[in-house]
């Protein structure tokens, strides 16, 4: 029975405590007790027994009463007083069975039995085995419990493993899948795809902007994937504004947002069916709640992913959210990987068409300007053909230098090397130097051109100009984009600490997807090959970049295609009571005389940029010679002693900078007037002139009208005031 019992318990074995400070009696209780299997150990005293019980669990302590130092009843006080061991059955054994005090002492010291000694050997074992049993029954459901706790942590923890192992290859998966293509509707339909059904059982995608150059459908979702439609669009697009302003919130926050119940209560103006819509859910399947997802990637928050859930009865747990941000942090990397790509495909796209339109509008003047050339050598005799041919070359070489200019403009704003003169100007004189700049074209075109100047004189703080130069390009943008005998308006008006300018046409107007995008370099409502507007689409760039450098703003604003545009500036109204020069050319008090006596010295290495200025200089009754490198004008400037020398920058060998020091090294030199002429105009090239020795600096091509009044000016003592007009008439001349 016994072997039974201790198959049955496992046969484990229980360890049992005997405290008596007589050898003998240790000796009996260890004899009595030897017989049941068990492990026995003794103690002789209270102390000893205590130190044992520190050491080890036992079934069962006996433990006599009358013991010298520790008594039994303090050991088992001490005993109980340690959670430990607190739980360990004692049976006291005593000689003092009848002592009714000890006896109740020791069961509320928690004593399992008090036996009277001596012993009867059949009772003390039969006692002691049955709190052994008892223990071994305990420990055995604490094993059993241990390993059911074992194998449900176990379990617990291979499934948490396969969880991770499914959602770590969904993830990679997810990567490759939205990593595959740069196409940005392609990525939100693998989105679309992921997400559903597997997350939720519909999704939407909402941006918080719109795209560069393309639309707001974006995101196709829907239950079932086959059933795909572009229906995602932007915030301020969402139907329901509760949900407007919940996407608001977690673009804000950057955190997920869980609507557990959709808020169809009344008064809301809204049964769920608008939501369902949006997100994609199939006809006729409700959604019961809603998870939005922000769109993380590269720092910014791009937009958010809707997730509803509905038909399939579940709900957003824990897992599901994770894995849903992390998805939305891989697709939005992804999106907006795609948006640049997209942004920069645009962008070589727009200098592809720039450069191409670049040689169109450069073949443009080039082709009348040979026929003219050619009606030239023909009709050498014939008066009206040979003014015509005049007249175009002249016309044709305005808008080549126009053009050449524009792209320098562009490049020096870029580079931050535009010096602006600011100061109040009268608003009424600004425009008229605009309109009269303008005024060639608007005419060719017979378009309507209004004026409204407010009553009283206004003034606006800003470079003369440069403003003029805004809106002479605002109003041949308006005369190029609106057809024949159309209608062009100018208005201004004073708003507070700002004067407003206003552009207005009835032209073809500017789609929306481009009235972002409108005043960046090389953009164009019009790309056809057909199309007879002409220009580089640097005008509005420049615009906007020469308003901001004023502390100004510029927009834009359309109705749509064929319902005209409007420009709007904004620059800072002048408080002051006079305003600058105006920017006009004045013609000076007394007309530039000729010095038949006077020598200039012409340099430069392209014969006919030489030939043809001595020939214009002769013309007017000055003495000219011409060298055509370095080392021949210095050799001709000690010969001849010039009174003044035109100076080309780029010349072989020597170039123009050494050439000009050399000359003012020669002894005499200082006082002659030597001009740089050259195609470098930048900020570098002027203070390398000045170092050198040059006076002035003028960028080809240049007037001639203003070039003679700069000679004659200089070489009659009086060339400051001539060289202060010449520069004001043209600012895109004289650098």
């Amino acid at each position: 029975m016994d072997s039974d019992q201790d198959r049955h318990l496992g046969g484990g074995k229980a360890d049992i405590l005997i405290v008596d400070d007589r050898p003998d009696q240790l000796l009996v209780y260890q004899t009595i007790l030897g017989d049941i299997g068990q492990t026995l150990f003794t103690a002789s005293s209270g102390e000893e027994a205590l130190k044992q019980v520190l050491d080890r669990d036992f079934a069962a302590i006996l433990l006599d009463v009358n013991m010298p130092g520790l008594n039994g009843l303090e050991t088992a006080s001490l005993i109980r007083s340690r959670s430990r061991s607190a739980h360990i059955p004692i049976i006291f054994i005593t000689a003092d069975y009848g002592d009714e005090l000890h006896t109740a002492q020791a069961y509320s010291l928690g004593a399992v039995d008090y036996i009277a000694s001596p012993v009867v050997p059949e009772i003390l074992r039969a006692k002691i085995k049955v709190f052994v049993d008892l223990y071994l029954l305990a420990q055995q459901a604490k094993r059993q419990a241990e390993e059911h706790l074992a194998l449900a942590e176990e379990r617990a923890a291979r499934a948490a493993a396969e969880q991770a192992s499914r959602r770590l290859s969904f993830l990679a998966q997810a990567s490759v899948a939205l990593a595959g293509s740069l196409d940005f509707d392609a990525i939100t339909r693998e989105l679309s795809r992921l997400c559903v059904p597997l997350l939720a059982d519909a999704c939407g995608l909402t941006l918080a902007q719109a795209r560069d150059g393309a639309g707001t459908d974006v995101a196709p979702v829907a239950g079932d994937p086959r059933r795909t439609r572009s229906t995602a669009r932007l915030v301020t697009d969402v139907p329901e504004g509760w949900l407007r302003l919940a996407m608001n919130r977690v673009l804000t926050s950057g955190i997920v947002e869980v609507i557990d119940s959709l808020p169809h209560a009344a008064g809301t103006g809204s049964d769920g069916r608008a939501v369902a819509d949006y997100i994609g859910a199939t006809t006729g399947s409700g959604i019961a709640c809603l998870a939005i997802v922000p769109l993380l990637g590269h720092g910014t928050t791009l937009g958010v992913l809707t997730l509803g859930l509905g038909p399939s009865g579940r709900h957003f747990d824990a897992d599901t959210l994770s894995m849903a941000t992390e998805l939305a942090g891989r697709a939005a990397i992804a999106l907006d990987n795609a948006r640049l790509y997209e942004k920069s495909q645009a962008d070589d796209r727009r200098k592809d068409e720039f450069l191409a339109m670049l040689a169109h509008e450069l073949r443009n003047p080039l082709a009348p300007i040979s026929n003219a050339v050619h009606v030239l050598h023909m009709s050498a005799q014939d008066p009206a053909k040979l003014t015509w041919a005049r007249e175009v070359i002249g016309r044709q070489l305005r808008q080549l230098v126009r053009l050449v200019d524009d792209l320098l403009d562009v490049s020096r704003i870029t580079r931050g090397k535009i010096e602006l003169k600011l100061g109040p100007i009268d608003v009424a004189k600004v425009i008229g130097a605009a309109v009269e700049t303008s005024r060639a074209l608007v005419d060719a075109l017979e378009h309507e051109l209004t004026v409204v100047l407010p009553p009283e004189p206004l003034l606006v703080m800003g470079d003369f100009a440069r403003v003029a130069q805004i809106l002479s390009n605002l109003i041949n943008n308006a005369a190029k984009y609106t057809d024949r005998r159309g209608r062009i308006s100018v208005t201004v008006t004073a708003e507070g600490a700002q004067v407003v300018f206003r552009v207005r046409d009835s032209g073809m107007g500017i789609p929306s997807n481009l009235l972002s995008s409108i005043f960046e370099l090389f953009t164009q409502a019009d790309r056809t090959l057909g199309r007879s507007q002409g220009g580089l689409g640097v005008g509005l760039a420049l615009v906007r970049r020469l308003v901001e450098m004023q502390g100004g703003s510029v927009s834009a604003y359309s109705e749509g295609p064929d319902r005209g545009s409007e420009f709007t500036v904004r620059l800072p109204a002048a408080s002051a009571t006079k305003a600058v020069d105006d920017g006009s050319l004045k013609t000076p008090s007394r007309r530039a005389t000729t010095a038949t006596d006077a020598c200039i010295l012409i340099v430069d290495d392209n014969h006919d940029v030489a030939d043809s200025t001595a020939m214009l200089l002769r013309a007017v009754g000055w003495k000219v010679h011409l060298a055509y490198d370095g080392e021949e004008a210095i050799q001709s400037a000690r010969t001849l002693h010039p009174d003044a020398v035109l100076l080309d920058i780029g010349l072989p060998g020597v170039d123009g900078y050494q050439v000009a020091e050399r000359i003012r090294a020669e002894p005499g030199n200082q006082r002659i007037l030597i001009v740089a002429v050259s195609g470098y105009g930048q900020e570098e090239h002027r203070r390398l002139s000045k170092r050198a020795g040059f006076d002035h600096h003028v960028v080809k091509p240049i007037d001639p009208t203003i070039l003679t009044q700069l000679l004659a000016s200089a070489l009659h003592s009086s060339h400051t005031s001539a060289v202060e007009t010449a520069h004001t008439a043209s600012y895109r001349t004289v650098d």
